[in-house]
């Protein structure tokens, strides 16, 4: 992967587009003009910029965070977690495959409903990856070896709880909300979180070009992290397949049903998918689904129901949708479609 540890990019179908020393970082407006952004452009986010002091920086940066949620529905996040932080996680998430055999990590395959840890292996035409799922989150659950393994993953799931609240409290702003609409709407203390850390093959040793088939994900959003850029695509609002390629120390956020439910659909769940065809070596991602209490009743909310918006979607626990096509909890599937009213169909 080329060392982009000096620059913040912004990047297209693998094809630099934009490029930022990241010494300016802290001295630019990162709110790129959305006129001068294709549909095939991630934007990029500066976390840090939401908070700031300067009321006319935060206003700016509040505004180009709605027009990501809106127009997009991803970013990259920069200035979230650390990246000492990010990079441990990743060789945690490499050591764990690594270093312990496969009758090791088969002690985590499905037992029941009720795992807070899973192991699995896809290898078929349809799905090519094996991964670790844990619950992150309100228990952290995690395999005791390697020894450093839990604590720097551990480590990485509270930077990012704490990311979690400021994006809801940020985007609670952005909605016309007081800061802790979200938070208190989806009982993020509380709130559901499972990490699905996967190691994807070389596209000569797969059994298809296809890692994850197309998809969404429940919850608020989804975080990545990723050693090697490239097998991630999301599908635009305009139809189009972007190349999510994650800048140096960035973090990639997808939002998730139950924001598009909340919503009411002003803010969209985007169809993703991973593919093998240009995996030259292998390849690990972390990816978190950030969601809200299990006991959490989500439906349209009424500030974005009106005649004219009908309520697109069925209300329920999130519990409930997380069981609702016959998967359990940790597996995390996306019901989406299913929940969708007759209108919104």
């Amino acid at each position: 992967m080329a060392n982009t540890a000096g620059l913040l990019t912004q990047q297209s179908f693998g094809l630099e587009t934009k490029v930022i020393p990241r010494s300016l970082a802290n001295s630019i407006n990162l709110a790129v003009s959305f006129t001068d952004q294709s549909d095939d452009q991630v934007p990029t986010v500066d976390y840090s910029l939401l908070f700031s002091d300067d009321k006319n920086e935060r206003a700016k940066s509040l505004d180009h965070l709605g027009k990501a949620c809106q127009e997009f529905g991803f970013f990259y996040l920069i200035n979230g977690v650390e990246e000492s932080v990010v990079e441990a996680a990743l060789k945690g998430v490499s050591d764990f495959f690594e270093l312990t055999n496969q009758e090791e990590r088969s002690e985590y395959s499905k037992k029941n409903s009720r795992d807070r840890i899973r192991w699995g292996l896809r290898s078929h035409a349809g799905e090519n990856r094996e991964y670790l799922k844990v619950v992150a989150h309100p228990e952290y659950h995690c395999p005791t070896k390697p020894a450093h393994f839990r604590d720097a993953i551990g480590e990485y799931f509270k930077g990012m709880h704490e990311v979690e609240l400021g994006l809801a409290k940020a985007i609670s702003r952005i909605l016309g909300h007081e800061e802790t609409y979200i938070e208190k709407e989806f009982k993020l203390e509380a709130g559901f979180d499972v990490c699905a850390m996967n190691l994807y093959p070389p596209s000569f040793q797969s059994k298809g070009s296809i890692g994850v088939p197309d998809h969404t994900d429940p919850g608020f959003f989804v975080s990545l992290i990723q050693d090697v850029n490239g097998g991630l695509q999301v599908l635009s609002h305009k139809g189009n397949w972007v190349t999510v390629s994650i800048p140096r120390n960035a973090i990639f956020i997808n939002l998730g049903d139950h924001m598009e439910i909340l919503s009411n659909g002003k803010y969209k769940s985007h169809i993703h998918q991973v593919v093998l065809d240009n995996n030259r070596v292998k390849r690990i991602s972390v990816a978190t689904l950030h969601g809200p209490s299990l006991d959490t009743f989500v439906a349209p909310a009424p500030g974005f129901v009106d005649e004219s918006c009908p309520p697109a979607y069925r209300g329920m626990t999130y519990k409930q949708s997380l069981e609702l096509n016959g998967s359990d909890e940790i597996d995390v599937q996306s019901s989406l479609s299913q929940l969708r009213t007759p209108l919104a169909v």
